[in-house]
């Protein structure tokens, strides 16, 4: 069985080839390094065969170290990138990445209202080239937006949506369950996937994570295995008292309600098929 890890972020303390985007300083690093390298030991520790890279808001649009990384490792990584979602031509800038290896592209509200963060022409673009090429929207957002984001995917029906750490449901510390039923809903769009992932960061945010088995086990119900992807997060998850490996223990060991079959499908099979299967480079 291929094991990914569908969700991790990488940046180097070599600043003066990867420079920092304006705004952001060494100091805004935590922890200081968390290089493709240090994320490989990581990686093989536990028989992960491969890695979604996200990238880091450190380097604001310039998706230098992640892409480098991609070339560097052939085979173990594919790429998420971030680009002004609000600029013009945003389709020629998604198939530039495409062809070193992106096949998806991490979008957010910004300072926008929950209504109208997705309402830009430039976000339209975005989601009518996803559909064309097969490149996911990878959106990291609250419960909040899921409003908005209903309404995009009712509008663009071929588009592959990706909805990162299960719309951090639990980050407060409270699972709520109007927020539940509001996610397990977009399974009625048959082109959105989620990540179960972040576990450091919801509910009571202390391993070994079972209090998140309630969350998990709806949207299994709603969504099936063939669309939920486990993924880390890290660094975050790596940082103690949270370990790469209580990460991948709760989907190996703590969901009693998976089969063998299940457990392929989020440790591995669907990231396959959402984030490689159609990776060009």
């Amino acid at each position: 069985m291929v094991r990914i890890d569908a969700h991790s972020h990488v940046w180097t303390p070599d600043t003066m080839a990867y420079p920092l985007a304006p705004g952001w300083r060494k100091a805004n690093m935590d922890p200081a390094s968390f290089t493709t390298e240090e994320l490989l030991e990581h990686m093989h520790g536990s028989n992960v065969d491969k890695t979604v890279l996200i990238q880091m808001s450190f380097y604001g649009y310039d998706n230098s170290y992640m892409l480098d990384s991609i070339r560097k490792h052939p085979g173990k990584f594919a790429g998420v990138a971030v680009i002004d979602q609000d600029t013009g031509r945003v389709d020629m800038e998604m198939r530039k990445q495409q062809g070193l290896g992106v096949t998806g592209f991490r979008i957010f509200p910004k300072n926008q209202t929950e209504d109208s963060w997705l309402s830009s022409e430039a976000m339209h673009t975005m989601f009518q080239t996803g559909a064309e090429e097969k490149l996911n929207m990878c959106c990291l957002i609250d419960a909040v937006h899921l409003v908005a984001l209903d309404r995009m995917c009712r509008d663009f029906p071929d588009t592959p949506v990706v909805i990162d750490h299960m719309a951090r449901i639990g980050v407060d510390g409270n699972i709520r369950e109007t927020e539940v039923n509001q996610l397990c809903a977009m399974a009625r769009h048959p082109h959105v996937t989620v990540k179960v992932s972040a576990f450091y960061a919801l509910g009571k945010k202390e391993a070994p994570y079972r209090d998140l088995s309630p969350l998990i086990k709806q949207l299994y119900q709603a969504f099936g295995p063939e669309r939920l992807m486990w993924a880390t997060d890290c660094p975050f998850q790596a940082v103690q008292p949270h370990t790469y490996k209580a990460s991948l223990e709760l989907v190996e060991r703590g969901l009693d309600f998976l089969s063998a079959s299940d457990r392929e499908w989020l440790l591995g099979k669907t990231a396959e098929r959402v984030f490689f299967a159609h990776q060009k480079r």
